[in-house]
């Protein structure tokens, strides 16, 4: 068996005895589980609604739904997935009765034709050049690291359409896989891209409007 095989046949195994376990009513195995995920889906949370403590709340009532339904659960997503799908629906759902509902349709419209960089950016004199008129300059090791920038950035993906936010904070901030994105928020990959890109490209300009300079990746 090759190495990866045999990676995702022992994964395939913990998840097992993991379902197993929780609907045996181990309660061991439930806090296993909180612990994993439930910082995380907070932050998922608080895309749709509006404050911690709500999105606390909403945390509650997910994992409520993931015990009672548990013997529903088929394998043919991950956990994770499974978990978070039923978190983003209940989400949705408190959203809804606060007015600030996003609906999933919402992330395959919108802005297929943006342009990810501004067109002036490659301008000289009103006049197309195709080459940068305003080249970025590079991001320094500090500057990455400094607590200004990481704040700079959050206040960025927070100004994003929402179908952009969601993807960027699963992708940048929870760092979840592109195909698990995918399967959550049932986008396609090439969508997925196109949005992450465009998100990441309009954080980069709010931090450096913010900053009052360019930088590179």
């Amino acid at each position: 068996m090759e190495l990866g095989s045999e990676a995702a046949g022992e994964r395939a195994g913990a998840t097992s005895a993991l379902l197993e376990a929780l609907r045996a009513g181990d309660e061991s195995a439930f806090l296993h589980l909180v612990n994993r995920h439930q910082a995380s889906m907070i932050r998922v949370a608080t895309l749709y609604v509006g404050s911690r403590a709500a999105a606390e709340e909403v945390v509650q009532e997910a994992w409520v739904g993931v015990l009672k339904g548990l013997h529903l659960f088929e394998g043919r997503s991950s956990l994770k997935s499974w978990i978070f799908r039923i978190l983003v629906n209940t989400a949705k759902a408190r959203g809804i009765r606060e007015a600030r509902s996003v609906p999933l349709s919402s992330l395959a419209s919108g802005d297929e034709d943006e342009a990810a960089v501004p067109a002036e950016r490659f301008q000289e004199h009103g006049v197309w050049t195709g080459h940068w008129s305003q080249p970025p300059s590079e991001w320094s090791d500090d500057q990455v690291a400094s607590a200004e920038l990481v704040a700079l950035a959050r206040e960025g993906i927070e100004q994003l359409p929402p179908a952009q936010r969601e993807v960027m904070t699963l992708r940048d901030v929870e760092g979840w896989e592109a195909h698990d994105v995918c399967e959550l928020l049932e986008v396609s990959e090439a969508n997925q891209r196109v949005l992450l890109h465009r998100a990441r490209s309009k954080v980069r300009a709010y931090v450096e409007e913010r900053l009052g300079k360019e930088v590179r990746p």
